[in-house]
């Protein structure tokens, strides 16, 4: 297993504030990785703020529960890594819907995100831990 060099956890309510405090943290942990090329780094950041945009905005909190934001990133040499999750989410799959890039000039982007966060990352997975959905993203570093 690649040595991890930098990473970080951010947690709470799924909501704006949190979304720019997972942003704050992207944009320090490029300064402990900067060997990573400006793609990578810009990819990465990409998907994983579409990823967690697409919490806030879709994600439904189960019965009774508090929906929140998590995000757990790990970069080494080879691989950047993100854990997404949907914290008291109820049980889904967006995985499972068709993910295709809406055709150009379409007036409505609406539901391209996962199709956008497979085109920027080596590979997304979509899983259900405890009362948790979990995107994990991870992109093979280019250098």
């Amino acid at each position: 297993m690649a040595e991890i060099v930098a990473g970080f956890s951010r947690r709470g309510p799924a909501s704006e504030e949190t979304l720019e405090a997972v942003h704050a943290a992207l944009d320090e942990l490029w300064t402990d990785a900067q060997f990573l090329s400006d793609l990578d780094r810009m990819a990465f950041t990409t998907a994983v703020i579409e990823a967690s945009t697409n919490v806030i905005r879709h994600a439904q909190p189960d019965a009774g529960a508090r929906l929140q934001l998590g995000v757990d990133v790990t970069v080494s040499a080879e691989r950047l890594e993100a854990r997404i999750s949907e914290i008291g989410a109820r049980r889904s799959d967006p995985a499972a819907d068709d993910a295709e890039m809406p055709e150009p000039g379409a007036e409505n982007e609406s539901g391209w995100g996962l199709a956008l966060i497979q085109a920027l990352v080596t590979t997304v997975t979509f899983e259900r831990e405890g009362d948790s959905n979990v995107w994990v993203l991870r992109r093979n570093a280019s250098g």
